[in-house]
């Protein structure tokens, strides 16, 4: 029987179940990957997605009849399969996720021994390959490794919380929305040992997801977090997405943080204890991280986006911290990966030393480096991707400085944007940041500008 394999794509498998994504695939790939990486023992884990345990049981059965030990975890987020591969010195990590997607949709991602992530060139089109294989005798047999479940919970809250100073942590209200995803179990766990008053909102795990599509990104999920924020007068907001290993922070005032700011909080954080060190960042708005850095004594190198290549770069240059505008946070202390769980844990202890608001710490940057936030314009294809790259070039390259880390990048001296074409989606998005003197009226009239041009 033919399996359909257009789920695969540049980072994980995702598609709609059960009409891309199904339990002959799960199964499938689960009978390869011990064959192809020499895994022996395998953490497993779903979210809260309905199709979660299913598509699970049906890896678990490949896994196990490839004569591999499943350590199966279950319902959890991205994050703690990474830790559970990490903790246990597993030889790999499958969580079934579809992060933000809409109810319907489901997939896996990969992290192999060491918790290396896989890339397409790494695994994802080995894996594609191997499961379309019709060569291979793909009847059911006997199962001959054996399935564990492990209670991973007790030993990632002991990681999550030695990262901040526990004594140094103030009591304040916060509003904490888990999207009805798989966030909330974890967050009733850590309020047991931290001073917060959480204002929970749609805490319970729920894969029909009735409050709409957990993820913060899009402007019309943010409103009941603010919301809830100004009218319990809380010190901050905190949303994450389906599989939490993305947050999101509101201020005081209910007002959103752009990822940007974020990662400026997040490299000061780490550099004020750790001067000297390296943090990453990707091209989408770079000024403010560089000038964090550099003031902290550290030092801020630029990756391409997606966590494949932070995840390489931080390796290669061991550094402490990385951070994307989507909101994805990496750290060397938990096996170079991303977490949703941490930033917000680091925030707080921030505020917590500082004798002034959320919206203060964030003010300076704001003013300092006004960015447009990624605006995506919807494309036909890939072609009409390159056709308006060079369009943009032909117009902004002579005059600035152009890099190519990731899509297009053309800096001047008080403004600079980068475009670039979606992996996941029909998209080009672009990311506009400016300086100087009225920074605020000179990025929103060049976003306005390189937009014309892009939609013309």
């Amino acid at each position: 029987m033919a399996v359909n394999t257009s789920g695969f794509g540049a980072y994980d498998i995702r598609g709609i179940y059960p009409e891309t994504i199904d339990q002959e695939l799960a199964y499938r790939v689960g009978r390869v990957f011990p064959e192809l990486f020499g895994a022996k023992k395998v953490a497993v884990g779903h979210d809260i997605r309905l199709s979660g345990p299913t598509l699970s049981d049906a890896l678990v059965r490949g896994l196990t009849e490839a004569g591999c030990d499943v350590f199966h975890i279950g319902q959890c987020g991205t994050e703690m399969i990474y830790f559970t591969t990490g903790f246990n010195d597993f030889d790999g990590g499958i969580m079934i996720t579809a992060s933000h997607n809409p109810q319907e949709y489901n997939g896996m991602k990969f992290v192999g021994k060491g918790v290396r992530p896989m890339a397409p060139q790494s695994g994802l089109l080995t894996i594609k390959a191997a499961v379309e294989d019709e060569s291979r005798d793909w009847s059911y047999r006997k199962a001959t490794g054996t399935i564990h479940r492990l209670d991973i919970q007790p030993d990632y809250i002991k990681r999550l919380l030695s990262y901040v100073d526990m004594k140094a942590l103030k009591p304040m209200k916060i509003v904490i929305n888990c999207g009805n995803g798989a966030a909330g179990p974890i967050i009733n766990e850590l309020e047991k040992y931290l001073p917060f008053d959480m204002v929970k909102v749609h805490n319970n795990a729920n894969g029909f997801f009735p409050h709409g599509v957990p993820n913060p990104l899009l402007q019309n999920a943010r409103a009941e977090t603010s919301e809830a924020v100004v009218n319990t007068g809380a010190a901050c907001g905190i949303a994450f997405d389906g599989d939490f290993d993305r947050c999101f922070l509101f201020d005081e005032t209910g007002a959103f943080i752009e990822g940007y700011y974020m990662v400026g909080l997040l490299a000061a954080a780490f550099l004020t204890k750790n001067p000297g060190e390296k943090v990453i960042h990707d091209p989408r708005a770079i000024w403010n991280t560089i000038d964090i850095a550099e003031a902290h004594g550290g030092k801020a190198l630029m990756c391409r986006s997606g966590h494949v290549y932070i995840k390489e770069l931080m390796r290669a240059e061991n550094a402490i911290y990385g951070g994307e505008l989507s909101a994805h946070h990496y750290f060397r202390d938990f096996y170079y990966c991303d977490s949703g769980m941490i930033p917000w844990l680091l925030v707080l202890e921030l505020l917590s030393k500082a004798d002034k608001p959320l919206s203060a710490l964030v003010g300076d940057m704001i003013a300092k480096y006004p960015v447009s936030g990624e605006i995506n314009t919807r494309v036909k294809n890939v072609d009409k991707v390159t056709e308006i790259m060079a369009k943009i070039e032909e117009r902004y390259g002579a005059a600035g400085k152009v890099n190519y880390v990731d899509g297009l990048s053309v800096d001047f001296d008080d403004w600079r944007f980068n475009l670039r074409g979606s992996q996941t989606e029909p998209y080009i998005r672009l990311n506009v940041e400016a300086r100087g003197e009225n920074a605020k009226a000179l990025m929103e009239t060049k976003r306005d500008e390189v937009l014309a041009v892009i939609r013309g």
